[in-house]
């Protein structure tokens, strides 16, 4: 008597299937970000002390020198770089957690390519790093922004774009740090540098030599300065004024449209992605 064998069949992993893996770490990292009310708090509490306190007592120095507008609606699109880059960074820096509990392994053996992992992570550090750059907008009125819609809306896909490409980066970093220590550090050392250098706390025009190049090859400018240039055209003021807050990111003497400057950080989120992805597919 011969015995049949049951076939065992294993689900595909095509597309459909990668789509809905990507969904779940998307769940996940909004879950666990809603879970975690001390981290959305003190990721906030940063750019609010930068835009109130700091803000407040450094516009009192500059006052004379921007007439017209107040310091605080000068860095308040850095103040949303900082707390979509703070937010974003904590969303990666959760993998390390993950490998120390365990449950990234578990994750890295589902059927499931490690792509989508990665794109879900990625997307869902964006995510999550939006929804806390919300808190940011809401107090655009405090500040002498104006709540108008398609300022807003602009803002909100820009934030979004940054969030992806910072995330983007976290992950590539965290791919193979074995603790959080380790991994903050090296963010730290990188990211803030970055953030000092992108214009988010002082005008890119009349900048000494040296000072402009750093700002022109840092990536992170071109993030900051499109947020400034949507705010600033929602603004009443003196062409003269614009000209030295906002004048843009400039290239031997070219204003770099808005426009290249977001498709700049697009295809850098992208190039980060894919070796994020490659350095996952390499083992754990």
């Amino acid at each position: 008597m011969v015995m049949e064998v049951a076939e065992v069949r294993t689900p595909g992993i095509g597309v459909a299937h990668n789509l809905r893996a990507v969904k779940v770490v998307v769940h996940r990292e909004a879950l666990r970000f809603l879970d975690d009310r001390s981290r959305m708090i003190s990721t906030l509490i940063q750019p609010v002390l930068w835009l109130f306190v700091l803000g407040t007592g450094f516009g009192t120095l500059v006052q004379g020198a921007i007439p017209g507008i107040d310091y605080r609606t000068f860095i308040y699109p850095g103040m949303i770089s900082m707390t979509v880059m703070t937010t974003a960074m904590f969303s990666a820096g959760s993998i390390v957690w993950d490998r120390e509990y365990g449950f990234l392994r578990e994750m890295l053996v589902a059927p499931v390519s490690r792509g989508a992992i990665v794109t879900g992570k990625c997307l869902g550090g964006a995510m999550v790093a939006t929804l806390q750059g919300v808190v940011v907008l809401a107090l655009a009125g405090l500040v002498g922004v104006p709540y108008d819609p398609v300022l807003m809306v602009s803002l909100l896909l820009m934030m979004f774009l940054t969030a992806f490409t910072v995330t983007a980066f976290g992950v590539l970093v965290a791919a193979k740090m074995k603790g959080i220590t380790a991994f903050f550090a090296i963010v730290q050392m990188v990211m803030m540098p970055m953030l000092f250098l992108s214009g988010a706390m002082f005008p890119l025009a009349n900048l000494p030599a040296w000072l402009h190049i750093l700002t022109t090859i840092n990536p992170l400018t071109y993030a900051v300065d499109p947020l400034r240039q949507s705010v600033f055209s929602h603004l009443d003021l003196p062409a003269e004024v614009s000209a030295v807050l906002n004048p843009g990111v400039q290239w031997a003497g070219w204003q770099v449209p808005v426009a290249l400057e977001l498709g700049l950080v697009a295809v850098t989120g992208l190039i980060l992605l894919m070796a994020a992805v490659a350095r996952f597919r390499k083992g754990d």
